[in-house]
Order: structure tokens, then C-alpha cells, then sequence
């Protein structure tokens, strides 16, 4: 059964999504729905099948089995690495992906960018020579171009500082507080907490929970003698233990 959304607006559903390679099973049957301006975090341990699924959600892999309700073509999507062209400017990159893409209005599209993202004033700005922060964002401007309902962001705040990584948020919260759904996965734990409105706990390829960072802990606790519950709420140390009582 789906792991449903909490607004009755489903902007994204995924149906039994199966993934092999050879021998190993890295997707096992995952099924979760996520709603419009929904923020989903996606963790779990290295090898859990997150990035597997955002490749799949975003049209770069095909999956074994199973259905995702969009096409690629209306799902953003930003990788790990920025994958612009460094030493192009802002708008130049912007103006190259437009043309890629294919989108009706690849001078408004930049243009609209620019401003979503604050980087008017970096426009002619060699990417290379931008901040780590500055840069994810160009790459996330980039995934925005068609204005898609879905955005896919893999470890979006990875190798940024904590000043740079509270903009990044704060730019992404926008971005959900405006309609567009974003789906992030994070070996930050404490950013699924802050950020997520809703966690999706992968293993070995298996979706083991999908709820609020409150639930989450409320399922530790309540499988508890009830000392954790009465003592100070600590998410990550609820995440490890949720693992460890699954056998992971």
C-alpha cells in the first residue's frame, strides 16, 4: 500500500517501484504518493536505494517494475554535483539548458530564474568562480527551467557550509511554499528533521516508514519501556535506533 501524502492534492505517485542489478535488488516494490508544496526527505544508511529512486523518478534509470504518475519531463532534477559548466556565466549556463530543454521561452525562463533564485546580480558571474552556495544554486536554477510541478534534489547541501546550507533551505522552503513539491535525499538527518514535512525511511532497497520526523520518533518510543519518551527528543538517535530494531 502507498505511503500517501497528507493533502488530498497528490502531485506525485510512485506504485511498486522495483529495481535490479544482476543479483542485487535495490528498489523492493517502493510505493509512496507526495502532495503539492509537500517537502519528502528521503534516508536511510549508504546503499539504501535513494539515489536509485530519484534516478528513476527523474527518467535516468529505468525501473524493473512498478509506475511513477509524471514524466520525466515534468520532474526538475539536480544531482549531487553541479552539473554546469563552470566556466560559462550564470546566464549563459541558464541560457544553454533553456535551449536543451526546449522551452518555450528560454529568455523569460532565465529571466524568471535569475529572480527566483537571487542571482540577477551574479548573471555574467563565471559559475566557477561562485561560492558553493551560489553554485548549487544555479544547479538548482537549472532543474527549475520548465517550471516542472516536481523537484528532485540529490544531497543538495552536501558540500556547503552551515551559513550557505540555512540560504540553500531557506530558498528551498520558498520554493515549496509556492506550490512545487520537493523531493531531497540527505544523510543529514538533522535536515530531514528540521525541513521535512514528511521522512521516507529506505533500506536495503525497502521503504520501512514514511511519516513526520514526530511519528518516526513516536514509533521508537512507543516500542520502548517509555524511558526514551520521557527523556529530551533527540531525532537522529530515534533514526538509528528505528534501523537497529529492523535489523539494519
Amino acid at each position: 500500500m502507498p505511503i500517501a501524502a497528507a493533502s488530498a492534492e497528490t502531485a506525485l505517485k510512485v506504485v511498486d517501484l522495483t529495481k535490479r542489478y544482476g543479483e542485487r535488488v535495490a528498489l523492493r516494490g517502493v510505493s509512496f504518493d507526495a502532495a503539492a508544496g509537500e517537502l519528502v526527505a528521503l534516508i536511510g544508511p549508504n546503499g539504501a536505494g535513494k539515489t536509485t529512486m530519484l534516478s528513476i523518478l527523474a527518467g535516468i534509470q529505468r525501473p524493473d517494475g512498478g509506475s511513477v504518475s509524471r514524466a520525466p519531463r515534468e520532474i526538475g532534477w539536480v544531482p549531487q554535483q553541479p552539473a554546469v559548466y563552470s566556466k560559462l556565466s550564470v546566464a549563459e549556463n541558464l541560457r544553454l539548458f533553456a535551449r536543451l530543454e526546449k522551452v518555450p521561452d528560454p529568455a523569460a525562463a532565465v529571466a524568471a530564474m535569475l529572480a527566483q533564485t537571487d542571482l540577477a546580480d551574479r548573471a555574467d558571474d563565471e559559475v566557477g568562480r561562485l561560492s558553493g552556495g551560489n553554485q548549487q544554486r544555479v544547479n538548482i536554477a537549472v532543474g527549475l527551467l520548465s517550471a516542472p510541478p516536481v523537484l528532485l534534489l540529490d544531497e543538495p547541501s552536501s558540500s556547503l557550509d552551515p551559513r550557505q546550507r540555512e540560504r540553500l533551505w531557506e530558498f528551498i522552503a520558498r520554493l515549496a511554499a509556492a506550490g512545487t513539491t520537493v523531493v531531497y535525499s540527505t544523510h543529514n538527518v538533522q535536515e530531514a528533521e528540521r525541513y521535512a514535512d514528511r521522512v521516507l525511511v529506505l533500506a536495503d532497497g525497502e521503504l520501512l516508514f514514511g511519516g513526520t520526523p514526530r511519528e518516526l520518533e513516536a514509533t521508537v518510543e512507543g516500542a520502548g519501556d517509555g524511558a526514551a519518551a520521557a527523556g529530551p527528543r533527540d531525532f537522529e538517535a530515534a533514526f538509528v535506533r528505528f534501523l537497529h530494531e529492523r535489523g539494519h
